[in-house]
């Protein structure tokens, strides 16, 4: 089953399990709309190598997904973790047992894989597969999903470069990645964005302004800054907006910016928020190895019996760590990091 957020790189896992299993002369059952599949009578389907042919190129999940429901583990802005009662899982557990599941694959960021370890404490033989765009599990050098983000990002770059140098004006491009801003830092490095504001490197709107006023000063007609949508000011706090469920979802920080810079230094800027364009679309080359790799490595675990666990890539190896040391500690942009000084030496600035 995939939880959570869709992106891109989802059906190559699903691909790339159900074909690891099929060999092994297993039969595949998969969970419709994550957790809540688990639930009486049970949403599922079999599947095989015909449903799962050509899927690997396509945005998505063939699953489909959720974020809401009875497993939430994380909820709100800051993530607070919430226990699933007992009675639901044993409502799941009744339905495994029914279908004979011997071993349950769970593809899914940060929330799903804390699901996952609550599963697995309660005797479920659980695998955890890292699901994320925002590239933030601490346990593992990169996830797939973050690639093809990243290559939206850069591509939405490359068409707003041209539409803000013909009407010379700043353009600020909000970007997803929650509390890191890993897709800020690479999407923007690879856009050519001349500055980058990220959740772990507070900055100050004067001096975005100064940046911007000095680039009217040596002649460059257009701005392009990169904001990720955790990123805050000095001193100020989450941009976020409540729903009607009452949660506050991170985003609008990039209509600060705008205003702002607009204010201070009187040139005309216009916000693009990308949002969940970086979610769609078909993932990248590396996102479809990446998922592949990571599908078959959950096969083997759960032949090996190594439940509780996580699929990991680390040192271009893909391996295993427990569940339990890749949850609640996310991965962060370190602010003196290479990529972080690379972007200063091609003169990115970053407000601070």
């Amino acid at each position: 089953m995939n939880s959570g957020g869709d992106c891109p790189g989802l059906n190559a896992v699903l691909r790339g399990a159900v074909r690891a299993a099929l060999k092994l002369g297993w039969e595949v059952v998969g969970f419709r709309d994550g957790f809540e599949g688990m639930l009486p009578p049970g949403r599922f389907i079999m599947l095989d190598r015909h449903k799962t042919a050509g899927i690997m190129p396509l945005g998505g999940t063939i699953l489909g997904t959720t974020n809401k429901g009875h497993f939430v583990a994380k909820i709100g802005v800051e993530g607070e973790k919430a226990v699933i009662p007992p009675e639901i899982i044993e409502e799941a557990r009744g339905v495994l047992k029914g279908l004979r599941i011997e071993g349950l694959i769970i593809i899914g960021g940060d929330g799903s894989l804390t699901t996952a370890q609550q599963l697995h404490e309660a005797g479920i033989p659980t695998v955890g597969v890292p699901k994320s765009i925002d590239n933030d599990l601490a346990a593992t050098a990169t996830t797939f999903g973050f690639d093809s983000a990243v290559a939206c990002v850069a591509d939405a770059l490359d068409r707003l470069h041209t539409t803000a140098t013909s009407h010379k004006r700043v353009m600020v491009a909000e970007v997803m990645g929650r509390h890191a801003g890993w897709i800020a830092l690479h999407g923007g490095l690879a856009g050519g964005a001349d500055i980058i504001l990220l959740p772990e490197i507070p900055f100050e709107y004067e001096k975005v302004a100064a940046a911007v006023r000095k680039r009217i000063e040596e002649g460059c007609v257009s701005t392009m800054i990169v904001v990720a949508e955790g990123a805050m000011p000095k001193d100020g706090k989450l941009s976020a907006r409540a729903t009607a469920t009452g949660e506050h979802r991170l985003g609008g920080i990039g209509e600060h910016v705008a205003e702002e810079v607009g204010a201070r230094t009187g040139q005309e800027a216009r916000v693009c928020v990308l949002g969940h364009l970086q979610r769609g679309g078909p993932p990248t080359t590396l996102d479809r190895i990446l998922g592949t790799r990571f599908g078959i490595h959950a096969v083997e675990m759960v032949a090996a019996g190594k439940y509780g666990q996580m699929v990991s890539y680390q040192n271009y190896l893909v391996t295993e760590v427990p569940i339990a040391e890749a949850v609640n500690q996310l991965r962060l942009v370190v602010p003196d990091c290479q990529m972080v000084r690379a972007a200063r030496a091609v003169e990115v600035e970053f407000g601070d």
